[in-house]
């Protein structure tokens, strides 16, 4: 069975594993980032980290069709380069992750992909989205990304952008997203946007046991939102349910537009569960039109913590096919 090394660049953690063509993973691992100090640093680690990997599992470069990357956007696919990411920071841009991780490993042809692009192909190939032919994926967590396969294709778009779900204006004068633009979905919906106006309330002196959970205002996260609504808390209750419907006018626009079978959903605010599913499922079918509604499902992702890797996996077998 063919096998690909596959890479899940993030701002924090640098993952990798082997990947067969079935979207099993035979072995994996994960090195920090720091990506303040630069992309040089992080390549080599994560190559050095790949090299031990491949001796415990007795493989060589040799044994593998190609390598697949999974980055965050925007990107320069020609070049194997960030181009821009504020995720990343400046140093980034220019830098070809291709070039230095093929180099690595014997020449194998390298792709890079925008991280949410390769997780929609996961998850169509391997995952939640598998026997579907129109699948979005969205990621709710930092911030929120997505990727589209239409008609059994990833779609990439001109310059392999395509999908930036999360920009979708929702209002004309909402607070400023790091696009530099205001009222994008990703600023409202957010798991960074749901605990930014939690905190936003809890300064204004709204009372909630919020802070009980937390320690602080400041260290409020989504997490201690989930905690205190489980103990009926109003204030979370309330936070929570102007983002299910923030979701819900997001996922609606995504309907109307792509018309897919299936949204599969990932990122850390799904660990609410079906306290997020069941009423975003409902808040989605306001927004959408009856018809489109009607054949798409929302689902949670299937792949897991893997979905990076096996996304690149996925990535990088398209193009060897």
């Amino acid at each position: 069975m063919r096998k690909v090394l596959a890479f899940d660049l993030g701002g924090t953690k640098f993952a990798f594993g082997v990947v067969n063509e079935d979207g099993s993973v035979l072995g994996s691992g994960r090195v920090e980032t720091f990506a303040e100090k630069g992309p040089q640093q992080a390549c080599e680690r994560v190559a050095e980290a790949t090299r031990k990997l491949l001796a415990e599992l007795r493989l060589k470069p040799a044994d593998f069709v190609a390598i697949g990357v999974a980055s965050p956007g925007p990107l320069d696919i020609a070049r194997g380069c960030v181009d821009g990411s504020p995720n990343l920071g400046s140093a980034w841009t220019g830098f070809s992750i291709t070039g230095f991780l093929s180099n690595s490993f014997g020449g194998l042809p390298a792709r890079i992909d925008n991280d949410c692009n390769a997780a929609a192909l996961g998850e169509y190939r391997f995952g939640a989205g598998k026997g579907k032919k129109n699948v979005v994926y969205i990621t709710v967590s930092t911030g929120i990304g997505g990727g589209a396969v239409i008609d059994g294709r990833l779609m990439r778009g001109a310059n392999g952008n395509a999908a930036e779900l999360g920009h979708i204006p929702l209002t004309m004068d909402g607070p400023r997203c790091g696009c530099g633009n205001p009222g994008c979905w990703e600023v409202y919906a957010s798991g960074t946007a749901i605990a930014r106006r939690t905190r936003e309330a809890l300064a204004a002196g709204r009372p909630s046991s919020i802070v009980k959970f937390a320690g602080g205002i400041d260290q409020v996260t989504t997490h201690h939102l989930f905690q205190a609504m489980a103990e009926g808390d109003a204030l979370a209750k309330e936070i929570w349910a102007e983002s299910i419907n923030y979701l819900g006018r997001g996922l609606g626009a995504v309907i109307n537009t792509f018309n897919p079978d299936v949204i599969v959903v990932g990122g850390g605010v799904t660990a609410a569960g079906d306290a997020l599913f069941v009423p975003m499922r409902k808040s989605a079918d306001q927004y959408a039109f009856p018809r489109l509604s009607a054949v798409c499902s929302i689902v949670p992702a299937g792949l897991g913590g893997n979905v990076g890797v096996v996304g690149a996996a996925a990535c990088a077998f398209e193009h060897v096919s």
